[in-house]
């Protein structure tokens, strides 16, 4: 059987050998290891792939007796992630995950869509997932999150991703599901807002276009960033152009965030995020 030993601690002397020695005594075969420590707040943090057979809270508290009291470890076994996605009209990014899953690159389970219209029904319903319509309709921002929220725990989930939700989610939102959103959006923030920010863009002669996505917390697009990337354009680029070559790395970026949290390469810490 395959594990994946998560650790979060305060640095001191000795840790990678003490957990190892404890590891070897198990009889575990250590398949792949990664640390980092970041020296200015003095945490120590560890990914270890292990393969083996063992009693899982016996081995937790061995590691833990070793390691500092402010210590976090996490011992994952599932092979993939049940997950709901949230979305509203546009097609590029929740498509893009559709076809990753369906072709079995992502270590996930989809359980259902939901959307605020019925738009992309067809389209999620290709991949037999369920799909849910909330519509925000004649309510309010807190009653339709509400319904959103009824409609999620319909499901199993460990991660909702938002593959292009157009609406502000609210605290208490957030508040319900802590450090399980995963969000997309272009790189122009808080330059250019609002509904169009590629023809503000397009108007200020950008040369870089790119898309970030990150853990979503009350900061409205501040939340801990798991991954970035960007494409070149130039005087050539209509502002048309400028939104197709943002679409195509805002889908890229998220299914690669996705990939990271689904894989458990994703470590917290303050507004900060320790990659894997």
């Amino acid at each position: 059987m395959e594990y994946i030993l998560l650790i979060d601690t305060s640095d001191e002397k000795g840790l990678v050998y003490n957990v190892s020695k404890i590891l070897f005594e198990y009889g575990l075969n250590i398949e792949n290891n990664s640390e980092y420590v970041d020296k200015e707040v003095n945490k120590f943090f560890m990914r270890t792939v292990l393969s083996g057979e063992v009693d899982e809270s016996e081995l937790l508290a061995d590691i833990k007796e070793i390691l500092p009291n402010d210590a976090h470890v996490k011992l994952s076994t599932k092979q993939k992630k049940d997950i709901v996605i949230l979305a509203t009209k546009e097609t590029h990014c929740l498509g893009d995950i559709l076809i990753r899953y369906h072709s079995g690159e992502l270590k996930a389970n989809i359980k259902a869509v939901v959307a605020n219209h019925e738009t992309l029904k067809d389209l999620v319903e290709k991949f037999d997932i369920p799909f849910v319509c909330v519509s925000h309709e004649g309510l309010s921002r807190e009653d339709h999150e509400q319904k959103v929220i009824e409609a999620i725990k319909e499901f199993d989930y460990e991660l909702i991703v938002l593959a292009k939700y157009m609406r502000i989610l609210t605290p208490t939102f957030v508040k319900t599901f802590p450090k399980q959103i995963l969000n997309i959006h272009h790189s122009f923030l808080p330059a250019f807002i609002g509904a169009n920010p590629y023809k503000q863009a397009f108007q200020r002669g950008v040369k870089l276009i790119g898309a970030t996505a990150h853990y979503v917390t009350d900061d409205l697009d501040e939340g801990p960033i798991i991954a970035q990337d960007i494409v070149r354009v130039d005087h050539t680029f209509s502002w048309q152009n400028m939104r197709d070559a943002g679409r195509n790395v805002e889908k890229v970026v998220l299914s690669n965030a996705l990939n990271l949290l689904l894989k458990d390469k994703v470590f917290i810490y303050g507004n900060k995020t320790v990659v894997l």
